[in-house]
């Protein structure tokens, strides 16, 4: 069963959550900043903290910019994710959020989840 739930942060920032069985589809339109991320975490951790969620994928793809505030919600959500032994992803890394993941290492941590997915791989060689 396939069930969606649309969801604007202040900050203009929308959460699109969508569950298809054991799997949860996070895709985010806008901004991830000062502004918008505590309602992002606070969604996250309402994911993770469901019992049957086993996977959590988060689509970047249609995110233009996020600052350390949205990093660190990552970043947050990973660490619990792999205490409560269920599969965090993130997906469609992009320009500048892509390039703020590599300057900081960040990229690695996630890679290390093994399904982080961004355009560039499909253009590399």
């Amino acid at each position: 069963m396939l069930t969606h739930a649309i969801v604007t942060a202040t900050g203009g920032l929308e959460m699109t959550i969508g569950q298809s069985g054991a799997s949860t589809l996070v895709r985010l339109n806008g901004r991830v900043n000062i502004d918008s991320s505590p309602e992002f975490r606070d969604q996250l951790l309402a994911l993770l903290q469901r019992e049957s969620s086993e996977a959590i994928m988060v689509d970047l793809s249609d995110v233009p910019y996020m600052d350390t505030s949205g990093m660190a919600t990552l970043v947050e959500a990973l660490k619990i994710a792999r205490h409560r032994k269920i599969v965090f992803c993130l997906r469609g890394l992009t320009g500048s959020v892509l390039h703020l993941f590599e300057v900081t290492g960040l990229l690695a941590l996630f890679e290390a989840s093994g399904c982080l997915t961004s355009s560039s791989e499909s253009n590399e060689s």
